[in-house]
């Protein structure tokens, strides 16, 4: 340290032209978090192996809407949408389709409320998110019309509000935390000058370290989010203006006793600064703890960690400086410079904690168990919450939840991909999977290449098929009762012709006899073929039986036809006869071409039932698609929309009866995922790659993600915890309170937190992210003060005090620093609140309650309460150390 006070005109110096020059040189964090994006999920969740399917196939396209909201919709706002449309699709780099609601009656009736004064205009879009919102903002400024109520709304544009609301809450932050710290602090040194220390001091941190994490993230890949630059200025504005507190408080204390500046300065950074040491190395701990967390966004206040080194090193250097160049001057205008006010409060907290302990933990459980009971640990995952009702994007959603029900706007996308080409075999599985998706608990509909509208196609179905089927045989029926009619007619005509024949025309008589004959056993025999038909449906049989008829036929009207030249050439009378005779030929003809194409039909009818005999997905699923189905006209349609990747792929969308957002929902979306689990056995797309897109999907993925994050964290964060702080007090037991402690506190302050933004403001539950941070902020800064504490009783301890009366003096000593300290860590966070951020807001509202439950009463009442309890066993299983031993 004196080596740091001779050089300290220098190193200020070089840390005023490190700052400068990195400041210019340095990447932009806050475009740096924006790139990085809101959600930044592992690829081995559902929803980013969903993704990665849909990039690598061309689909990463996304989907914006335009939301109208009329009173009456008329011919002239039909127009105005069709123009809007028009104007927009001729931005061709992003703009991909855009979907006229009034193409056709089908898209009308999905696109246009039933009351008719809700009109979505979906768009498919291309590019960044950046590219996007700059053509959201180009409509919203140049197309859309003033005098009309129109939204844009979307998963990029809520996203892209969200950061805007992130940045400007950042702002607010700043700004409210500076010049609330100056105003705490002038109220505690009453000076004018003293305030200026720690903003100068944090203000190097903030700088040095917003620079060194930018580098990290285009160097490295550090993680980086819209909670980042946040997290800085809170944790270290808060903690470095605690530190300087404590050390600025010690400096005092020795310029009270009476010593000289440098060794004011020398002995304050043995005494508090060591304290300053062990708590940074506690807080850098805790927050380096986050690396081994998997969740990007979560990694993300591992930045915090690299400002923490940069507060350490500052508090070592640029403090110093300030004591050393301003001496008393520091805390001018107060008269009473070197006066270091002991703590009432907590002497008084002393006599009942240190001698009445059992007492002092009763009401510390008094004041937090029944408020432990309370306790659900609900999360919610709705992004909207974050921001509110003033953005048109929350809006948009609204209205088409209001016209279209809730799950309609953002459905889930269930990503079936295979190596082989769809096949017509193949499609009945996916109407399989649509029927058994639909049956899901909370999902009122399913649209998919089989019920591209939402509706089953009752042909797809056998049992409508066969119902077809029958018809077909009942109609061949009906057309075998026609032929026999025409032939019954033929035979008598024959029989006429017979009668007229004149003499000499036995040539003609006989044959033509034997005919007509020969017709009606062949008629009789299509009787007996029609009713075997009907009776029996024996297609196989009635098609041979058929045959030989058609043969018989075939016969006969060469004999008639060879009876009809005969007579026609043997003059006048018999010529006329002939030519009736030819006329009863052709009529023979007509019948038996009137039988071919009745068997025809029925060998159709008989490959038909042959195939569907023999169909693996007929037996699985109910449904058969006949060879030729995928690349019909009519089917067109339904492949395009669902089927892409040259046909390996596919995609189901899974409309939710409720909020996308919602708890509910992600319970939904983890029973459709069993679903597919148990439908897809046994079928051709058991091997298939499953994803799974779309909010909900993401949430459900975030749930898990975040659990088992918070779970890993906070296992490796409190062991090492317990670790440095072992090494560091040389003792056990200690440890073990002190972090046991911090978890009361944490859990409380969170029922707490529940309790005011669930019970009482009705939302979902705690934002997803909010436990993490909650908890990693509160036991890492917490810690601060139990280290405060206990390290001045360690070194009074050494200074040969007994356990009770080392309590009672660094408690009355420490604790107006504490308190101070607390009330301004709480500040900081509380500077939070005005971002309007949903979450920042309850991070803060669980810090501060934390923070001062930890401050005022936990750590007064319960901390030497167990400290004295144990007696000198609390340096267990070390031994302390006395002055007075030495």
């Amino acid at each position: 340290m004196h080596k740091i006070i001779q050089w300290r005109w220098g190193i200020l110096i070089g840390l005023i032209v490190l700052t400068a020059a990195l400041f210019v040189v340095a990447p932009n964090l806050t475009k740096q978090a924006e790139q990085a994006g809101s959600f930044q999920l592992s690829e081995d969740m559902d929803s980013q192996r969903a993704q990665d399917i849909l990039n690598a196939a061309g689909k990463s396209d996304k989907t914006i809407s335009l939301v109208y909201e009329f009173e009456t919709l008329g011919d002239a706002e039909r127009a105005d949408i069709s123009r809007v449309i028009g104007e927009m699709k001729q931005n061709d780099t992003v703009v991909k389709d855009v979907l006229d609601p009034f193409e056709n009656e089908e898209t009308e009736a999905q696109l246009v409320s039933e009351d008719g004064r809700i009109v979505l205009v979906p768009i498919t879009v291309e590019g960044s998110m950046e590219d996007i919102n700059a053509f959201a903002d180009d409509v919203r400024a140049n197309i859309l019309p003033e005098d009309e109520t129109v939204y844009i709304t979307g998963e990029e544009i809520i996203n892209n509000d969200v950061n805007l609301s992130a940045q400007e809450g950042l702002k607010k932050t700043e700004i409210i935390t500076v010049v609330l710290i100056f105003g705490l602090l002038l109220l505690v040194f009453r000076s004018i000058v003293t305030p200026f220390i720690p903003l100068i001091a944090v203000g190097f941190t903030y700088l040095l370290s917003q620079s060194f994490v930018a580098f990290f993230v285009d160097w490295f890949g550090f993680p980086v989010s819209n909670y980042t630059q946040i997290f800085l200025v809170a944790i270290l504005f808060g903690i470095g203006t605690d530190y300087c507190i404590l050390l600025l408080s010690r400096y005092k204390e020795e310029l009270g006793a009476g010593h000289a500046i440098e060794d004011a300065i020398v002995n304050t950074y043995k005494t508090a600064g060591r304290t300053v040491l062990i708590s940074g190395l506690a807080v850098f701990v805790g927050f380096a703890a986050i690396g081994f967390a998997d969740f990007p966004i979560f990694k993300s206040a591992v930045a915090v960690a690299v400002g923490i080194a940069v507060l350490l090193l500052i508090l070592f250097t640029v403090v110093p400086f300030f004591m050393a160049t301003l001496k008393h001057r520091l805390f001018w205008p107060s008269k009473k410079a070197g006066e270091h006010h002991d703590s009432r409060l907590w002497e008084g907290f002393s006599r009942l904690s240190v001698n009445r302990p059992f007492v002092s933990i009763l009401v510390v459980a008094l004041i937090t168990v029944p408020v432990l009971f309370t306790y659900d640990d609900a999360r919610s995952f709705n992004t909207v919450d974050e921001i509110g009702d003033d953005y048109d994007s929350v809006r948009g959603l609204n209205l088409i939840s209001e016209g279209f029900g809730q799950g309609e706007s953002l459905p889930v996308q269930v990503i079936l991909k295979q190596d082989g080409t769809l096949s017509e075999t193949d499609i009945p599985y996916i109407e399989k999977f649509s029927s058994e998706l639909e049956n899901v608990d909370g999902v009122s509909g399913v649209r998919s290449v089989t019920r591209p509208a939402g509706d089953v196609i009752d042909d797809f179905y056998v049992d409508t098929q066969l119902e077809q089927v029958s018809a077909g045989l009942t109609e061949a029926e009906t057309g075998l009762g026609d032929v026999q009619d025409g032939l019954a007619q033929v035979e008598s005509g024959l029989n006429a012709v017979v009668g007229q024949l004149p003499a000499g025309s036995t040539n003609a008589g006989a044959p033509l006899a034997e005919a007509a004959a020969g017709l009606g056993q062949l008629n009789a025999q299509l009787g007996l073929i029609g009713q075997g038909l009907t009776a029996t449906q024996n297609i196989p049989a009635t098609v041979t039986q058929l045959g030989q008829v058609s043969a018989g036929l075939g016969q006969i009207e060469a004999g008639i036809n060879e009876a009809a030249s005969t007579l026609t050439a043997q003059g006048a009378q018999a010529g006329e006869l002939g030519t009736g005779l030819g006329q009863l030929a052709a009529g023979v003809g007509e019948a038996n071409a009137g039988l071919a194409q009745i068997e025809t039909g029925i060998n159709e009818a008989a490959a038909f039932l042959s195939d569907l005999s023999s169909s693996d997905s007929l037996r699985d699923t109910g449904v058969y698609l006949p060879e030729g189905t995928l690349t019909s006209e009519e089917f067109a349609p339904a492949v395009e929309r669902y089927v892409f990747d040259d046909g390996t792929a596919t995609q189901l969308e899974v409309i939710l009866e409720m909020d996308p957002y919602s708890p509910e929902a992600i319970d939904t979306v983890e029973t459709v995922k069993a679903t597919m689990d148990r439908v897809v056995t046994d079928t051709p797309f058991e091997d298939a790659t499953i994803g799974y897109a779309g909010i909900s999907s993401i949430n459900s993925d975030l749930n898990e993600t975040s659990t088992n994050d918070f779970n890993r964290t906070v296992a490796i964060m409190l062991v090492t915890l317990f670790l440095v702080l072992t090494v560091l007090f040389r003792s056990m037991v200690m440890p073990l309170y002190m972090i046991g402690s911090l978890l009361l506190t944490y859990y409380t302050s969170a029922a707490i937190t529940e309790l005011i933004f669930v019970e009482g403001l009705g939302y979902d539950g705690i934002s997803w992210a909010v436990p993490f941070f909650g908890f990693v902020m509160l036991i890492a800064l917490g810690i601060d003060y139990s280290i405060f504490l206990l390290d001045r009783f360690r070194e009074e301890s050494i200074n040969g005090m007994t356990v009770r009366d080392a309590l009672v003096h660094s408690m009355t000593k420490m604790g107006t620093v504490i308190m101070t300290a607390a009330v301004i860590l709480a500040g900081t966070f509380g500077a939070m609140i005005p971002s309007g951020v949903l979450s920042l807001v309850q991070i803060a509202t669980i810090v501060i309650t934390g923070l001062l439950l930890y401050g005022l009463i936990v750590l007064p009442l319960l901390i030497p309460a167990i400290t004295v309890s144990f007696g000198d066993g609390v340096w267990w299983p070390f031994k302390q150390k006395s002055k007075d031993r030495d």
